[in-house]
C-alpha cells in the first residue's frame, strides 16, 4: 500500500524473556481509583463510575529516561500497574474480563500537574497535562502465564530513595476486571489495548536528575531518572 507521507512504525512494549514485542493499540487511563488518591486531589473516595482519559501509545517510554517537558514547572510521578490486553470485545462480562488480559506491567503516569489543573478548572480535557512526550515511562510486559493475574501485591515508588507511594493492588476502587468490562461498553476493545489502572497516594512534583523506582510485587521494579 501507497501512503501520501512517511508512516510511523508500531509502537511496542517488550516482553519479558522473550524478543517478541507487544504492539499497542490504544491506552485507557483511569482517574482517581485509589481512595487516598481521590482525597489528595480534593474529591470524594466514595464508588462513583469511573471515568477514563486516554494516552498516545507513542508518549511510551522504555529509556529509563523521562525528559522534562516543557510549559510546565510542577510536573507529578503517578505509579501504575500497566494492563496490557490479547484480545477484546463489547459488552465484556466482568468474570470473563481476565480471559482478555495478555500480561501486566510497570508504568509511570508523568503528568504536568500545573496545566491539568488548569484544564479542570475551564471544564477542558486533560491531555495537555497528561499525553505529552514520553509521558509513560513503563517496563516490560509480564505474561500472565509467568506471573499470574494480579489481584493484589505491594506497590511503592521511592524518589531519591525515599518513599513517596505505596499501596497495594487490592486497594484499587475498581479491580481490573471491572475496568475491563466498563471501557468495553464505552468501547470496543483490540488486542494491543493497554490501561493504566490509576495510582495511590502520595503524587508529587519531581525535579530535574531525580531518580523514581517502581516496583510491584511479582514484577520487578522500574527505574526513571528525570532529565
Amino acid at each position: 500500500m501507497k501512503y501520501v507521507i512517511n508512516t510511523q512504525p508500531i509502537v511496542c512494549l517488550p516482553v519479558d524473556g522473550t524478543d517478541a514485542k507487544f504492539p499497542v493499540r490504544r491506552i485507557y487511563c483511569i482517574g482517581r481509583n485509589y481512595a487516598a488518591h481521590a482525597i489528595e486531589m480534593g474529591h470524594d473516595p466514595d464508588r462513583e463510575e469511573p471515568f477514563f482519559f486516554q494516552k498516545n501509545p507513542n508518549n511510551l517510554e522504555f529509556s529509563g529516561k523521562f525528559p522534562y517537558p516543557a510549559k510546565s514547572n510542577d510536573v507529578h510521578h503517578e505509579a501504575e500497574l500497566l494492563v496490557a490486553l490479547k484480545t477484546g470485545g463489547t459488552d465484556i462480562p466482568v468474570n470473563k474480563a481476565l480471559d482478555h488480559v495478555f500480561g501486566y506491567g510497570l508504568a509511570l503516569d508523568m503528568t504536568r500537574r500545573d496545566l491539568q489543573n488548569i484544564q479542570k478548572k475551564m471544564g477542558r480535557p486533560w491531555e495537555v497535562g497528561k499525553a505529552f512526550e514520553k509521558s509513560a515511562p513503563c517496563g516490560p510486559v509480564h505474561p500472565v502465564s509467568a506471573v499470574g493475574h494480579l489481584d493484589h501485591g505491594h506497590l511503592e515508588l521511592k524518589v531519591n530513595g525515599v518513599v513517596r507511594q505505596e499501596a497495594d493492588l487490592n486497594q484499587m476502587i475498581w479491580k481490573v476486571p471491572e475496568m475491563i468490562s466498563y471501557l468495553s461498553e464505552y468501547y470496543e476493545l483490540a488486542p494491543g489495548d493497554v490501561i493504566l489502572s490509576g495510582t495511590p497516594s502520595g503524587v508529587a512534583a519531581v525535579e530535574k536528575g531525580d531518580v523514581m523506582v517502581l516496583t510491584i510485587d511479582g514484577l520487578g521494579s522500574l527505574e526513571v531518572k528525570v532529565v
